[in-house]
């Protein structure tokens, strides 16, 4: 079963997001606080917990949030999405798959001046709010 493993947000762009009980998402919006939130297409990111593990590998220290991720996955394969796909999350939050990756910042985040690698840019997922809810750690993820 894919579910959250862990939900983060900022208020400020350019900031390590801080994990959370639960976040609230609105639809065509995103997460009520968050600095991502907006009438654009990368309302929330994804990342695979997966993914993460193999950077803390290098940097073991490392926090839920660092990459700027709001929803941090486990037994979903993010690598299997395309534009257009759409997920479930728990009984009501309904996401819509609009980007996959990102350019990174021109100097290289943080991440990547400690590891030699940054994740985000190849492997983060960006998704607009179909239909909004709660989210919280351990909520069931499935494909729609």
């Amino acid at each position: 079963m894919a579910y959250i493993e862990a939900v983060c947000l900022s208020r400020k762009k350019g900031i390590v997001k801080k994990e959370q009980d639960q976040v609230v998402v609105r639809e065509n919006w995103g997460i009520e606080g968050d600095a991502h939130a907006g009438d654009w297409h990368r309302q929330i990111s994804l990342l695979a917990g997966e993914s993460i593990d193999g950077v803390k590998e290098v940097l073991p220290t490392l926090k839920n949030g660092a990459f700027a991720e709001n929803i941090i996955t486990r037994g979903l394969d993010l690598n299997s999405l395309k534009i257009g796909d759409r997920l479930q999350i728990g009984d009501t939050v309904i996401l819509e798959i609009t980007q996959i990756g990102k350019e990174c910042h021109n100097s290289g985040c943080a991440i990547k001046k400690a590891t030699g690698d940054c994740i985000m840019p190849r492997e983060g997922i960006f998704a607009q709010v179909i239909h909004g809810g709660t989210l919280t750690k351990e909520q069931e993820i499935r494909f729609i």
